[in-house]
């Protein structure tokens, strides 16, 4: 577990409550605080202190630095994702590359929103009955 004596406090309930316990008896649960690298172990009030040069903490260490390197990649792409996200998404007929030629020929959604047919089916790459469609959407 990432994180010290009260992360392991708080999810021992948890995994209580879930029946956890029962159904993996062997795994053992330990948290591991990051500034003194000290290593909880429930029941136990004390930490146990390994020294610093131990395999057994530069193990626990890239363990631990691998998840925070896992969830970092998947909230970046997460984060990614919704700030890319756009009302261009949802519209038929218009997939990544007419995305790219509408914001480039408008510049922003917000110019998007507020064009005219007229404006629409001059987007090169944005066939006439595409701009026609998206352009009765928008303009509900």
């Amino acid at each position: 577990l990432d994180g010290g004596k009260g992360q392991l406090s708080a999810v021992i309930p948890v995994l209580e409550e879930m029946n956890v316990g029962d159904d993996i008896p062997d795994i053992p649960l330990r948290s591991l605080a990051k500034r003194e690298e000290e290593i909880f172990e429930p029941g136990r009030p004390e930490p146990v202190i390994l020294e610093r040069n131990s395999p057994e903490l530069h193990l626990l260490q890239r363990v631990r630095d691998e998840a925070h390197r896992f969830a970092n990649a998947y909230h970046s792409k997460v984060r990614g994702k919704a700030m890319t996200a756009s009302v261009l998404d949802d519209l038929p007929g218009v997939g990544p590359e007419r995305k790219k030629k509408i914001l480039a020929h408008f510049g922003t959604p917000e110019a998007f929103l507020n064009a005219s047919l007229e404006e629409l089916e001059s987007v090169p790459g944005l066939p006439g009955r595409v701009a026609r469609e998206v352009h009765a959407i928008v303009h509900r």
